[in-house]
């Protein structure tokens, strides 16, 4: 009981700073274009990622359902799956590098699962649906492809999108589109820290799903006070997905959201300050991109990453003006970062299992 009391702790321990992790991702932009004060857009930040994370669970089942065999997932493989994403989100903040809290949590899971079970095929590679690619589950399907597609989409998009508003903004004055765009980046700006509600903070709630299903099958709940009830939760059928419980919701977006008032600087002046100069209509472009994409991809139940999809789209819209815009050395940083999260997280969490099962 103690043990998975821990894993739901340091679980909102995790939740917590994915907030100030990734605040940089829904308010850099709008910082940088100095529409709002670095105070002005963590409160909007943290609102909207309050409401977004209500916002349906697609994402929290996958990563309680679809990535690895939920056989093999003890209490131990969530807390070292936890501890190895924590230790490289505090690391990439350090340094102020906007890396994936998504891709580190997978990262965690999968390699703690695999050190827990000693084989690789605990991993669920690729489990395709009949009817729509989307729906099927497996690293392939729900992490590998979106990894790459999703920030192709952003970037894709952002020029687009930013090649579009030069064309259509070519005979207004500099001073009216600023005035203008200005306005509508509060609402764009909006979006994406909504969106990123709907995506990032589902994750925690799956791991919190499946620590509490986990502790049920193995009957730790069997003798609670009538006022832990909730902790215990209806074990899924074979092929059925997960129910997330609605105080999990409430108490992993309000944790998020608080993680988010606290900020996160660091990485608010890479995205906003060193890869690209921005205006107010270059943060409208990029922060609409990568709205639409988020959205798309939690309606799927995708657990994509935020940070590759806002950083994408701003890459996209700098090149909108001329390739060169981009300082190119941050963006090589920035990739490297992207590659090595789901290996360095899941080689942590891998050695922990290995180092708990030494002192066993």
């Amino acid at each position: 009981m103690f043990l998975i009391l821990c894993v739901v702790l340091v679980a909102l321990v995790f939740e917590y700073i994915n907030g100030f992790h990734d605040t940089a991702n829904s308010i850099a932009t709008v910082v940088a274009t100095k529409v709002l004060t670095p105070r002005q857009a963590v409160a909007l930040a943290a609102g909207t990622n309050l409401i977004g994370a209500l916002w349906g669970t697609a994402v929290a089942k996958t990563i309680a359902a679809g990535l690895v065999e939920t056989s093999v997932v003890t209490q131990e493989v969530l807390l070292c799956a936890l501890l190895g994403a924590i230790v490289w989100n505090l690391v990439t903040w350090y340094w102020g590098l906007p890396s994936s809290s998504s891709h580190a949590l997978i990262g965690g899971l999968v390699g703690a699962s695999v050190a827990a079970a000693g084989t690789w095929n605990v991993v669920i590679w690729s489990q395709p649906d009949k009817e729509h690619w989307y729906k099927g589950k497996g690293l392939l399907w729900k992490v590998l492809v979106p990894m790459f597609s999703s920030p192709l989409c952003g970037f894709f998009l952002g020029l687009f999108i930013m090649g579009l508003l030069y064309f259509l903004l070519r005979n207004w004055k500099p001073r009216m589109v600023t005035a203008v765009f200005g306005k509508a980046q509060m609402l764009s700006a909006g979006a994406m820290g909504f969106m990123h509600g709907t995506n990032d903070a589902q994750k925690t709630m799956g791991i919190i799903a499946l620590a509490l299903v986990a502790g049920t099958t193995d009957g730790k709940f069997e003798n609670l006070p009538s006022w832990l009830s909730f902790l215990k939760t209806s074990v899924p059928e074979a092929g059925k997905e997960f129910e997330i419980a609605l105080w999990i919701k409430l108490v992993c977006a309000i944790v998020m959201a608080s993680g988010t008032a606290a900020g996160g600087w660091r990485i608010i002046k890479t995205l906003g300050h060193k890869m690209v100069r921005l205006q107010p209509v270059h943060g409208f472009a990029a922060e609409t991109t990568s709205a639409a994409v988020i959205g798309m991809a939690s309606m799927m139940g995708i657990p994509v990453s935020t940070t590759h999809n806002i950083s994408a789209a701003i890459m996209g819209v700098g090149a909108a003006k001329r390739f060169n815009a981009l300082k190119w050395t941050i963006v090589e940083r920035m990739a490297w970062a992207w590659l090595l999260t789901i290996p360095i997280s899941g080689g942590i969490a891998y050695l922990l299992i290995k180092l708990i099962h030494m002192f066993n």
